[in-house]
């Protein structure tokens, strides 16, 4: 019987011990003595948020399927215990095996947000793995980063041993591979890095060397080891719907943030937005067929007893089958109380028609992201979103009976001016106006308009990487600022405002276009107690202020600051297919609110033709 890590009276004394317990429905277990390869798969954040997520499904299963490799799953404890365990000196364990992590040959970390980085220095000390790479013995597991923030992992690098650029389905299998050769050839850690460094797609931080110049900006990176690429190719899957996909992903005990199957129906984007790094990253946009996605649904369903399934995509409506999927879904599963969600649709005839079969119109809410209030702003960010098209949905969303409705927006954008920021009142207003436009004895009670902003946040890869940022007074002094011109409005009961923590916003811009001085930051940071900074009621300004202090980073360098056309970037080695000129081009029409056609209206010549394949017009327009 499998004897689990934390004793009842532990277990009895914390918030939700079911996170810590493993054994779910789905998990797998597998023989640890018949196995080649050990590898605990960790997202750095509370259970609840890491079982939600879809990438940490499809590498689990990816490994496991393979019969010399057992993966396991660890996440980040939550304070109570995480206090205990430094108390009484508890090693961090998988859910699996519930065995001490530092016994695995890998541990690989996806980093999906900035503000989890004090939570992977977390794991790594509880975990009894030396925090800095360099210092890690023949027998500490080979620590991985993967995920989204990879695309800039220099504040990182003294942290991990290896960080895998792109798409998990793609070289895992090699690297994996030669670990298994290497340890058979008795091979040092050194060695199997030099190994590894080889398989494209993968970087070994500490192959490479970064100089300053006098001012701080970067004066070269180059490698030091020869076995070291001086760029790193990200890796990209092409057919997706041939490649491994979760048919029985495993069900948490408790509820999830997002308890549902989720159906990836495309990777990729063609809107082209200058502030979003996903639409970026992950071109050329690639659709999974039609046919194996209703297969997928239905086994899902069945081996999982979840009653939601969700449709993944950072565009649902560019699907080219979405209207089939959406009305295969509703006939086939709507009398079997499955709910169906939508995320990422235009709010349009069809949309709003089939949001109406899925949803309890008294009860929901449509959602807009218009991003910034003025059409000069959205222009600005290449949004593609007209206000004849804001005013056009909301008309149909209030003849259909919805009542509320929720609009996104950013402030802090490149060339904002008070008058783009006062907008987005002036527009939520027309909103709300559009609703009072319906005879009395035809609406549904009262309308809510609910506004919320984010403030902008520079990242890498992005036309905006050399945008400057705001500090955290000015973003706080643009949201009163809109929410006075809030209070101005007509219908301003109807009308709602809220804003995100600006404290918050400045970090997360700092160490998303950091360099390696920004680890030492970090490290401080955590040292003085900060953990779980993307919780509101963990996060501590005071501290990471103190931090910055004390390790005399100045954080205007990184935020204030516009970044010259030609400075190098500590990105700059990683190989995304979108070129920096295409970048550099597109920072320049935004200077001057000029539009760039959607990917499918025609090709700007953004470079991620290079992948072949996928929905990608260059060179045919």
């Amino acid at each position: 019987m499998r004897k689990l890590a934390l004793d009842d009276e532990i277990l009895l004394s914390i918030e939700k011990p079911a996170r810590y317990i493993g054994n779910e429905v789905n998990s797998i277990m597998k023989n640890k003595n018949e196995v080649d390869i050990r590898f605990a798969m960790c997202f750095p954040d509370v259970y609840e948020i890491g079982m939600s997520h879809l990438g940490i499904q499809i590498l689990y299963d990816m490994f496991n399927r393979r019969d010399d490799v057992w993966c396991e799953r660890v996440y980040s404890p939550w304070t109570d215990l995480d206090t205990i365990m430094r108390k009484e000196g508890i090693p961090l364990f998988a859910l699996e095996s519930q065995d001490p992590i530092r016994e695995f040959d890998f541990l690989g970390i996806t980093i999906q947000f900035e503000m989890c980085y004090t939570n992977i220095l977390q794991i790594l000390e509880l975990s009894q793995i030396p925090l800095h790479s360099c210092d890690r013995a023949e027998n500490d597991p080979i620590v991985i980063g993967g995920g989204p923030c990879v695309y800039n992992p220099e504040p990182l690098a003294e942290f991990f041993d290896l960080f895998y650029i792109g798409e998990g389905e793609t070289v895992y299998d090699e690297l994996l591979d030669t670990y298994k050769k290497c340890r058979a050839e008795g091979s040092t850690r050194t060695e199997f890095l030099e190994q590894a460094a080889r398989i494209e797609g993968i970087y070994v931080p500490s192959f490479y060397d970064a100089e300053y110049n006098e001012d701080g900006t970067l004066r070269s990176f180059i490698p030091n080891n020869i076995c070291a690429p001086a760029s790193v190719k990200k890796q990209v899957v092409m057919d997706v719907t041939d490649t491994v996909y979760p048919m029985k992903p495993v069900v948490p005990f408790i509820k999830a943030t997002q308890d549902r199957v989720v159906l990836e129906i495309q990777r990729g984007c063609t809107r082209g937005c200058r502030f979003c790094q996903a639409g970026m990253i992950y071109r050329p946009t690639r659709g999974r067929n039609v046919k194996r996605l209703k297969e997928y649904a239905k086994t899902m369903l069945t081996n999982t007893g979840h009653e939601e399934i969700s449709l993944s995509s950072l565009s649902s409506s560019d699907y080219s089958d979405l209207k089939e999927l959406v009305m295969f879904l509703i006939d086939e599963f709507k009398e079997k109380a499955i709910n169906i969600s939508l995320p990422s649709l235009r709010i349009d005839a069809f949309s709003l028609d089939v949001m109406s079969k899925v949803q309890d119109i008294r009860k929901s809410s449509l959602t807009f992201a218009p991003e910034a209030g003025s059409q000069r702003m959205r222009n600005v960010i290449n949004k593609g979103l007209t206000e004849e098209d804001i005013m056009g949905g909301a008309s149909q969303a209030f003849e259909g009976g919805w009542t509320k409705v929720k609009l996104y927006f950013m402030l802090g954008l490149p060339t904002e001016t008070e008058e783009d920021m006062k907008e987005i009142a002036h527009l939520c207003e027309k909103v709300a106006r559009k609703y009072y436009e319906i005879p009395k004895d035809q609406r549904n009670g009262k309308c809510q308009i609910t506004a919320s902003s984010s403030f902008f946040v520079p990242k890498p890869f992005t036309p905006f990487q050399w945008a400057p940022m705001c500090t955290a007074e000015e973003y706080t002094r643009r949201a009163h600022l809109v929410n006075d011109e809030f209070k101005a409005q007509l219908n301003r009961k109807s009308l709602k405002y809220n804003w995100h923590d600006a404290n918050v916003t400045v970090l997360e811009g700092i160490m998303a276009r950091g360099d390696r001085r920004i680890g030492k930051v970090i490290e401080e940071a955590y040292r003085l107690g900060c953990l779980f900074d993307s919780w509101t009621e963990s996060f501590r300004d005071d501290l990471w202020e103190k931090a910055f202090l004390n390790t005399g980073i100045e954080k205007e360098f990184y935020t204030l600051r516009t970044r010259d056309k030609n400075e190098l970037f500590p990105w700059d080695f990683i190989d995304t297919g979108v070129s920096r000129k295409f970048l550099r081009k597109e920072w320049e029409r935004a200077m001057n609110a000029e539009v760039t056609p959607n990917c499918r209206e025609h090709c700007s010549g953004c470079g991620a033709s290079k992948f072949g394949g996928g929905v990608c017009y260059e060179g045919k327009n």
